[in-house]
């Protein structure tokens, strides 16, 4: 196993436990039971989708437009699968439980490896460790409740974010034609965030495949 690569998972697996903790604890702080983000971050597996989520049914909102809600941040997860099916296996099941793995994280450390074997390796390590530790974190938070507050009060959600903007560093400094679609991605992106929907603009980003296809 590349050390390297357990190292990187590891950085990420901090973060994503950070974050996990913080929403086990606003959603109980905000009156949900404990087994509602629990059974959540089981099921659903998706931090960004499960934060809008729970923030639409605190505010008030049905379970309905929460689910909604959720489906629209995770859209982008279709073109993730599409990128990293070769490295799902072949059997029902197996693609049945990698496809729940598929993260921005899981992708991440599956292309930046050139070797398909390293490929499989890097996805299923990153995947079966992430979401062991966003789920137990995320039972911590719940119970903690109250006491513990919200994580993102001190920063340390940021960590999540940092850590996977190094990850992808590497292949946009080595592949222009992935950076180009990256900065244009980004451009758009960052122009549709005052004007759009929390989640939107990460879609919108998807506009840089254009310029990746035509280099």
């Amino acid at each position: 196993m590349d050390s390297a690569l357990l190292r990187d998972v590891s950085l990420v697996c901090l973060a994503g436990g950070v974050v996990g903790v913080s929403f086990g604890a606003i959603a109980v702080a905000g009156g949900l039971p404990v087994w509602v983000p629990v059974v959540m971050s089981l099921v659903v597996y998706a931090g960004s989708a499960q934060f809008s989520a729970v923030g639409i049914l605190l505010a008030g909102g049905g379970p309905f437009a929460a689910a909604a809600t959720g489906l629209l941040l995770n859209t982008r997860t279709a073109a993730f699968s599409l990128a990293v099916a070769d490295v799902l296996g072949k059997g029902r099941l197996t693609r049945l439980l990698g496809a729940h793995l598929v993260t921005d994280e899981t992708v991440a450390f599956a292309l930046a490896q050139q070797d398909p074997v390293r490929r499989r390796v890097a996805f299923w390590v990153s995947g079966i460790a992430l979401f062991t530790v966003w789920n137990v974190c995320v039972l911590i938070g719940a119970l903690a409740g109250e006491a513990l507050g919200d994580t993102a009060t001190y920063g340390l959600d940021a960590a999540f974010p940092a850590v996977l903007v190094a990850l992808v560093l590497p292949t946009l400094r080595e592949q222009p034609p992935v950076r180009r679609a990256a900065l244009l991605g980004g451009a758009v992106a960052l122009a549709a965030s005052p004007v759009t929907p929390t989640g939107v603009p990460v879609l919108l980003a998807l506009a840089g495949l254009a310029l990746w296809r035509r280099s």
